[in-house]
């Protein structure tokens, strides 16, 4: 198992709108992360600077950055750029961040 930690960040006042559309993340994207090898998924909001903290539990390096190609995460991508800082394509401006220390 590999983890993977990122970090990205809504816009102000977009908080609400964030969580629900992950609340209502659509059937056929949290498919394409399990076939990928998502085994856990996690994302952390720090409402004072609205940055997000995501925290990835996957099987591998490889089938998972196969993810950004597919048409599905595309959509999703071009679904959540109206609310959070993005890159060209759509895709959300992350940085990875690195383990100091695990229990």
């Amino acid at each position: 198992m590999i983890q993977k930690a990122v970090r990205m960040q809504i816009y102000p006042g977009y908080a609400a709108e964030y969580q629900k559309r992950h609340d209502e993340l659509w059937p056929e994207m949290q498919q394409m992360l399990k076939d990928h090898g998502a085994i856990s998924y996690r994302i952390f909001l720090d409402p004072e600077t609205n940055y997000l903290f995501g925290f990835l539990e996957i099987e591998d390096e490889e089938r998972w950055s196969e993810t950004a190609t597919t048409a599905i995460n595309q959509k999703w991508w071009d679904f959540m750029a109206d609310i959070m800082e993005t890159n060209p394509d759509n895709s959300p401006v992350a940085q990875d961040l690195v383990k100091v220390f695990e229990l």
